[in-house]
């Protein structure tokens, strides 16, 4: 027989447990065991008035915020409506049934004030990295570094040339928020100081974002999302927002191993990278200044493309200050005799090598070597020593395991894009390129520590 239609019926009273109805297994269950925000309220004290009326509980909005960034929910508009409809993301931030869910312009108002001002979410982002070095998930011997380009919002319509741009009469109190943030940072490594080439385009929304065709394709604008990991399993040690240029990535780089240091003690026996980062001088600073191993690639436009003999090819005499060809014959830098020995000795700087025109026109494999000079030289760089030690480094037997561990690293930007969806930043400036990239760090690490850490289920 068929039953009675089914008709929605008001109730006064209800007995609805939300703890019940939150699967066991879910994976903000074992993302709430390990995040740790009971020190937020105490670091944003200074940033409450003591009068007026109560403000939303900040651990609510960081909360909601980071389980947005766990599921790719980067809009907040969409994140209040989830919260609002999903009994597991009410759960997650303390939510009852009854709560209200708090606006959406609830985020910007605090992002853009004391949020920023306190630098809450580095603190909740190094609070998640000392979860993860608790949880014995950090090794502290191998690092890896990488940047990933991501698209900024801005299109190439709303853009113009550098020059034009700057000639424009804008008074800082007037201009919109990212561009005050671009002027603010035009002296910082990472942005401005970080090179003097001028980008062909500039845009009027986000200055601060560069105009970029390193993926081999049509050019646009986008920030450099920089990751510094522990290549034991993967945790993100810090995160750096930056232009998407090499020497900007270079000296985030730099800083992000600094602050590791300094703020939890770790610095690793070797870094991991790829070419972009086997300057001489970046090699310098690792392996003199810090005592790094470097394995990088070093960044070397000495191999010649017509065939003809590299600087490789050329064999180094140290204690003779000569480099010797492949026919046995000689290249020096001076053959000056002096009385004083001193006078002898090399200077630093860069200097180059050259053969004898004898040896060169009696040469058989001259066509090999010079076919369109009459002698050969060869160009020795300032610390071509540290450049050789780290060709011995990427010529050692761990080198391929470091290379392996470094995709580590890639692994993290893609899982960055494809599942969490930030491929596109929605936030403009460098301060919300930041801000961007520090919550999707942080839920990163979190989904990490759930994954490698889950919940043990109660032995009934």
């Amino acid at each position: 027989m068929m039953g009675p239609k089914q008709e929605a019926q008001g109730a006064l009273l209800y007995e609805f447990s939300l703890e019940d109805h939150v699967p066991q297994d879910h994976l903000l269950r074992s993302i709430d065991r390990h995040l740790d925000l009971s020190s937020i309220r105490r670091h944003l004290a200074d940033f409450y008035s003591h009068t007026g009326r109560p403000s939303v509980d900040p651990e609510l909005l960081i909360r909601m915020l980071l389980a947005g960034y766990c599921f790719g929910i980067r809009s907040e508009r969409r994140l209040c409506e989830k919260v609002h409809l999903n009994l597991a993301y009410r759960w997650f931030c303390r939510l009852d049934l009854s709560d209200r869910i708090p606006d959406h312009s609830t985020f910007s108002k605090n992002r853009h004030g004391r949020f920023r001002e306190s630098d809450l979410l580095r603190h909740v982002f190094e609070t998640t990295v000392a979860r993860c070095i608790e949880e014995g998930l950090v090794g502290g011997e191998g690092f890896a570094v990488d940047a990933s380009l991501i698209f900024a919002d801005v299109q190439k319509q709303n853009s113009s040339n550098p020059q034009d741009w700057a000639a424009r009469e804008v008074t800082a109190a007037d201009a919109p928020r990212a561009v005050r943030e671009y002027l603010d940072v035009l002296d910082d490594a990472a942005f401005g100081g970080a090179s003097e080439t001028t980008p062909k385009f500039t845009a009027h929304a986000d200055p601060a974002s560069q105009w970029t065709a390193a993926r081999k394709g049509p050019a646009f604008f986008a920030y450099s999302d920089n990751y510094l990991i522990d290549t034991d399993h993967g945790i993100i040690m810090d995160v750096d927002a930056s232009r998407s240029i090499r020497q900007a990535e270079v000296g985030a780089m730099r800083k992000m191993i600094d602050r590791t240091e300094n703020r939890f003690g770790l610095k690793p026996d070797w870094v991991a990278a790829d070419t972009a980062y086997g300057s001489s001088d970046n090699l310098v600073w690792l392996t003199l200044k810090r005592k790094i191993l470097p394995f990088i690639p070093v960044f070397d436009h000495s191999k010649r493309k017509d065939g003809t003999w590299s600087r490789s090819d050329f064999t180094w005499d140290e204690d003779n200050d000569r480099y010797i060809c492949p026919e046995g014959k000689e290249l020096r830098h001076t053959r000056r005799n002096y009385s004083d020995p001193k006078r002898h000795k090399a200077k630093a700087g860069r200097r180059q090598y050259r053969s004898l025109k004898l040896d060169c026109q009696a040469c058989p494999s001259k066509s090999k070597c010079c076919p369109n000079t009459a002698t050969r030289s060869v160009n020795r760089e300032e610390y071509e020593i540290v450049r050789d030690f780290a060709r011995l480094c990427t010529a050692t037997d761990f080198n391929p395991t470091a290379q392996r561990r470094r995709k580590k690293v890639e692994m993290l930007f893609a899982h960055l894009k494809r599942i969490l969806g930030l491929a596109r930043l929605r936030l403009r400036g460098p301060c919300g390129a930041q801000d961007e990239f520090t919550l999707a760090a942080t839920a990163q690490n979190l989904r990490k520590l759930a994954k490698l850490k889950p919940m043990v289920p109660a032995v009934g």
